[in-house]
Parts: C-alpha cells; sequence; structure tokens
C-alpha cells in the first residue's frame, strides 16, 4: 500500500478520538492504524505534530505515558468532515437553497462555511444564496450550530422554481 494523503491520516487520527473522553493514549491510535497497515511510526509522529500545530490536538504527559486530547478546534474539523453529504439515489424534485448574512466577526467560520456549502454539492446562485437538490446533513447542521453560525442562516425547500434548466442540467437531473 503507498503512502496515505495526509489530509486522510489526519481524518483518521481524530476521528479515531473522541472530544468526550479526556485522554487517549498517544499509541492507541498508532496501533489501530499500523495493523490496518495504514501508516509507519513515522508518518504517524509527523501527522501527530502536524495535528498539534494547526490546534486540533494536545498531548499531555501522565501517569508515566502520554495522551492525547482532542481540543475544540478538533472537533470542529472532525464534525466538518462528518457533514459531506451523500448524494440521494433519486432527485425528489425538490431545491434547497440556503440564505445567509453572516457578520465580519465571523470570517473564519464563514470562509468553512462556504467550503461546507460546496461539499454538500451547493452552488451560488447569487450572492450569499446557494442551492442545491441535495439535503444538508444532520452533522452540517450541527457543525453550523456548534460555530454559532446557524442564527445567520435560512434553510428552504423549494417545490417550484422557474427558469431552473440550467441548474437541473449542472446536477444532470434531465429536465
Amino acid at each position: 500500500m503507498g503512502i496515505p494523503r495526509r489530509n486522510f491520516l489526519t481524518t483518521a487520527i481524530l476521528t479515531l478520538l473522541d472530544f468526550d473522553q479526556p485522554l487517549v493514549p498517544l499509541e492507541t491510535p498508532y496501533e489501530w492504524m499500523a495493523r490496518k497497515g495504514m501508516l509507519n511510526r513515522r508518518q504517524y509522529r509527523d501527522s501527530i505534530r502536524g495535528l498539534r500545530s494547526r490546534g486540533y490536538i494536545t498531548l499531555q504527559k501522565k501517569h508515566n505515558g502520554e495522551f492525547l486530547k482532542l481540543t475544540q478546534k478538533g472537533a470542529l474539523r472532525i464534525l466538518l468532515e462528518k457533514a459531506k453529504v451523500k448524494k440521494i439515489g433519486r432527485w425528489d424534485g425538490k431545491w434547497r437553497v440556503l440564505i445567509f448574512d453572516i457578520p465580519e466577526d465571523f470570517h473564519l467560520a464563514r470562509d468553512n462555511f462556504r467550503k461546507l456549502l460546496k461539499q454538500n454539492s451547493f452552488v451560488k446562485l447569487q450572492a450569499s444564496v446557494f442551492i442545491s437538490p441535495y439535503p444538508l446533513s444532520r452533522d452540517a447542521v450541527t457543525y453550523l450550530q456548534k460555530v454559532n453560525l446557524y442564527p445567520f442562516i435560512r434553510i428552504m425547500k423549494v417545490e417550484e422554481m422557474d427558469n431552473d434548466k440550467d441548474l437541473r442540467k449542472k446536477f444532470n437531473l434531465g429536465t
């Protein structure tokens, strides 16, 4: 097996940590991933160093051992990963429209929100209005609540829309 992508390692390690669990022994994620043939010790240490430098985890020493702890930022990163929606098999004929007006104080969260929309197959209809034939997942809504953006967003399910041929074509929905 080749060297896994860095983003995959980050996601895999973070997913093995639980925000509600206070501390996880440093070697636990490595042992699990090594058994699966996913990485070697150097790759693991490099990934842990990167996660710490980005503020996703902390490393704590206790009782003659090292432990990992997921930070709030790390928990939000995992929630953002989980928020990727899976496309439904058959379109229900309804458009999902998101309208938002997010204050400048939330500019970093707003940028992540736009990334979340793109990951969930939303396209920009006009300024601060995005549309998709697919609904947002519960994890996406939970993420928006956790980063305090939900009050600035309106989500609508639209049954009819005039002149949507271009959108149907963009999403390969037929006419």
